[in-house]
């Protein structure tokens, strides 16, 4: 892989301070019925995944970006599930189920926030960078 340059390395910094913010303005709003929460909260998983995937450039690396957030939204989405049945079914205050629930939290929300911005981008960028990358056939009437 390829060191990023200082501007890609500026971008990244930039993204992921956006990201914060807005995840941290999702949390003073509320993402609990509440449409501005809840936007702010997405927004702030684009801008998240963007920092980390904007400087690729092949159909590929998105491609794999997209296998993956299908692949860890199932997975996520049964690990929430599980760790739910489990904390629920030992019952009580107590620090295992305080840390099954942390776990089955912390699922829900990768499965729910991360994954959907992740799938879209990987699909967006796919397609972008397989259209910006295809090789045109030569034209017959182009003069060498």
């Amino acid at each position: 892989m390829e060191a990023l340059t200082s501007r890609a390395r500026a971008l990244t910094i930039v993204l992921l301070v956006i990201a914060g913010v807005l995840a941290g303005g999702a949390a003073l709003a509320g993402i609990s019925d509440n449409p501005p929460g809840i936007l702010m909260l997405y927004a702030g998983a684009f801008a998240l995944v963007l920092g980390f995937v904007h400087p690729w450039r092949t159909s590929r690396q998105f491609r794999y970006l997209l296998y993956a957030s299908v692949l860890g939204f199932a997975v996520f989405a049964v690990v929430h599930n599980v760790f739910e049945v489990v904390a629920g079914r030992m019952g009580g205050p107590g620090f295992v189920v305080a840390v099954l629930q942390g776990i089955q939290v912390a699922a829900f929300l990768i499965a729910v926030v991360i994954c959907p911005p992740a799938l879209f981008i990987g699909a967006v960028g796919a397609v972008v960078m397989a259209i910006r990358t295809r090789h045109h056939p030569a034209r017959p009437d182009a003069v060498a």
